[in-house]
């Protein structure tokens, strides 16, 4: 695409990206012409919608089933006290359509479930997973794998997150060629019995967005193959090396489809 695409009020608006030799006018239209789809619209969710948003990704897919909780407001930060009781969805779609009018969001008011995980990813060319769960986490590795979709991962709890990406291509691992099977149902605790620090999933949910950013754009090194620890509490990083593993059965070529898979105990296969 050329600048042609872009009108006055755009050009102003991106203008810091349009600046950059790595992004440029190109670049821009490239982001406003990209689909992607978080899943989540909680504490990860926040602030991916509301960079992507600012980024200029023209379509933003938003998928979540729950109600804005009180006790949400804490880290979730692109809703307020007035949407307390609203579905999530609908409060994220206003926030961003307040934020930036070149984006099309389109809302998915539904837990993402095998039977319709498909036909959410067709519409899409990047996803952002910021959900809160092993199954949906474990569902979205399996159906973005096979699909070929590139997906941005991410985890928190308490003062600790992680961020990985996989771009879904032959030869590179995916988020089971590290954790195989789920833990044993009760024994990792989640935000809502063990806490979690305010701010972390702004950390966690910024790196998301900037890797989601860098897919569209096709530019730049993501974490693909690595998956990168944050600890808040002592403000370190450290890197881990995921490597494919020849017997795996999604990455691997061992299942076709996410109804072989049984998510929702050990997302077995």
């Amino acid at each position: 695409m050329s600048d042609l695409s872009l009108d006055a009020d755009q050009l102003d608006r991106y203008s810091r990206h349009i600046i950059m030799d790595e992004i440029g006018p190109e670049g821009q239209a490239r982001l406003l012409g990209s689909e992607v789809l978080c899943i989540g619209a909680g504490g990860l969710g926040s602030p991916v919608l509301q960079y992507l948003a600012a980024a200029g990704v023209g379509t933003i897919g938003i998928a979540d089933d729950d109600v804005v909780e009180r006790s949400n407001l804490q880290r979730q930060v692109i809703h307020g006290d007035a949407d307390v009781g609203r579905p999530k969805v609908d409060s994220a779609r206003e926030f961003i359509r307040r934020q930036n009018p070149d984006v099309t969001v389109r809302t998915h008011e539904t837990r993402v479930r095998a039977d319709n995980v498909e036909s959410l990813l067709a519409e899409y060319d990047v996803v952002v997973d910021g959900s809160d769960n092993f199954a949906t986490r474990y569902l979205v590795n399996d159906a973005c794998t096979l699909a070929g979709v590139p997906f941005a991962h991410g985890a928190i709890l308490r003062f600790e997150g992680q961020v990985a990406t996989f771009e879904a291509n032959d030869g590179g691992p995916c988020y089971r060629c590290l954790f195989p099977e789920a833990p044993e149902p009760g024994t990792v605790p989640d935000c809502a019995t063990a806490g979690v620090l305010g701010v972390l999933p702004g950390t966690v949910g910024c790196i998301q967005a900037t890797e989601a950013i860098k897919l569209c754009l096709d530019y730049g090194e993501t974490l693909d193959g690595r998956m990168l620890f944050y600890d808040a509490e002592d403000m370190s990083f450290r890197e881990v090396s995921i490597e494919p593993r020849p017997d795996c059965p999604v990455c691997g070529g061992g299942i076709e489809s996410v109804h072989d898979v049984e998510y929702e105990e050990r997302c077995a296969i």
